[in-house]
């Protein structure tokens, strides 16, 4: 245990601080660079931090659960947690993801029509960045279904 306490707290608190910080660059949408990246897998240095942290003082952490005030503030996080898996909108999800999942149904020549440039030019800038394309291959045949790809091609063809 004393090797666990030697690093349970620094890195919880260290996750803390990157996950405090990336998130708060996230909501104001000041993120750039690698803050989504670290933001992400920081979660689960915090995740590994707090167990940790949480197995060395299950002690304490059992007599909070006797405080009425304590009771209220962890059933509430529990509540919101739940009420985060319920659909952003009545039909099914947040704006963004249905419009990101519509590209990726879509052909590649309607994205590149959506995108303002030739179908040609579209393809040209596909085939320079190592992608190759027919304007009836879908963006998710194109990506392999990867969404960091379905970005990238997104951010290619979208491009000023």
């Amino acid at each position: 245990m004393s090797a666990l306490r030697n690093w349970a707290t620094p890195l919880t608190t260290a996750s803390f601080l990157v996950m405090g910080v990336t998130g708060i660059l996230m909501f104001f949408h000041l993120d750039s660079g690698l803050n989504s990246f670290l933001h992400e897998w920081g979660g689960w240095l915090m995740v590994l931090g707090v167990v940790a942290h949480l197995l060395l003082n299950w002690r304490p952490f059992t007599t909070y659960l006797k405080r009425p005030m304590a009771r209220v503030i962890m059933g509430g996080g529990v509540i919101l947690l739940a009420l985060s898996f319920w659909p952003a909108s009545g039909d099914g999800g947040h704006p963004a993801q249905m419009v990101m999942q519509a590209m990726a149904r879509s052909d590649v020549a309607t994205v590149i029509a959506l995108s303002g440039h030739e179908l040609q030019a579209g393809l040209d800038t596909l085939g320079a960045a190592g992608m190759t394309a027919e304007g009836t291959t879908t963006i998710a045949e194109l990506t392999g279904r990867s969404r960091d790809q379905q970005k990238q091609v997104i951010d290619l063809l979208f491009a000023p």
